[in-house]
């Protein structure tokens, strides 16, 4: 939300949205120091929970360095250092978005650093799956740097990102598999009902993409919509679009929606 404007956060209240759960997110360029990111956490944990708090809508963040800059292993030590003062804020959820991004040897030393971070801390965990042809195998090392670790229920981790050939690896394993949904790439609302139908959506949930590049804040109502269209009934459209989120993040103590939420 940090690259929307607030009439993306007026339209989400007029489309029902109950909460904005906003991760650490690469900034659509190169930040240069760790003091960038030190700026960049406020933003998250101060600015825009009062910027979204105007239109009644609560905001929670996610905080980490995002893989797509954690080829700098130096600059990433560096920003992991930070991000403990910051999770006590009460609108931090936990650690993420981390994971891979081009499955390189770097990469996977800031995860295995961030995946000690948030089990030393007791966090939850949200992460990143590659968007380009090596998904499954940046998919399964992940898996692997999880499993290894062993001090994060994998009912506390949401793999975010799955598609049709590594959403059932995802939920074999026990975690929790996130459909990010995009208007022209990625995946699509059909693509996600498709997995939902196919293998129940008990531990699924959809996220609206929603950043500096071309992507739509409303994109999980609009699924809501592609679910009426095949015949689903309300109870199971909102179990997968509200209640399958506040199952999985209601597990930090600090997610609290308002009662005419709730």
């Amino acid at each position: 939300m940090v690259s929307r404007t607030t009439d993306d956060y007026r339209a989400m209240v007029v489309a029902g949205c109950a909460a904005v759960c906003e991760p650490a997110f690469w900034a659509g360029f190169d930040r240069s120091s760790a003091a960038g990111f030190y700026d960049y956490f406020g933003q998250l944990t101060e600015h825009e929970p009062r910027r979204a708090a105007k239109f009644g809508l609560p905001h929670f963040c996610w905080l980490c360095i995002n893989p797509k800059e954690a080829e700098d292993v130096q600059l990433a030590q560096e920003v992991i250092a930070l991000i403990p003062q910051f999770l006590s804020r009460p609108n931090v959820l936990g650690i993420g978005e981390i994971g891979l991004n081009k499955n390189s040897r770097n990469e996977l030393k800031v995860l295995e650093l961030q995946v000690d971070l948030a089990a030393r801390q007791d966090q939850l965990v949200l992460v990143h799956t590659p968007h380009l042809e090596d998904k499954l195998k940046g998919t399964r090392l992940i898996l692997d740097v999880l499993r290894a670790d062993g001090r994060i229920p994998p009912g506390r981790c949401l793999i975010d990102h799955v598609e049709e050939h590594t959403v059932k690896l995802v939920l074999d394993r026990g975690f929790w598999g996130g459909m990010t949904l995009y208007p022209e790439s990625k995946c699509t609302a059909a693509r996600a009902v498709d997995m939902i139908e196919q293998y129940g959506g008990e531990r699924l949930w959809m996220n609206s993409a929603c950043d500096w590049g071309v992507s739509v804040p409303l994109a999980v109502p609009y699924a809501a919509q592609e679910l009426r269209r095949r015949g689903h009934d309300a109870g199971m459209i909102d179990r997968l679009i509200y209640g399958n989120p506040k199952r999985f993040l209601s597990q930090c103590a600090k997610f609290r929606l308002p009662e005419a939420a709730s």
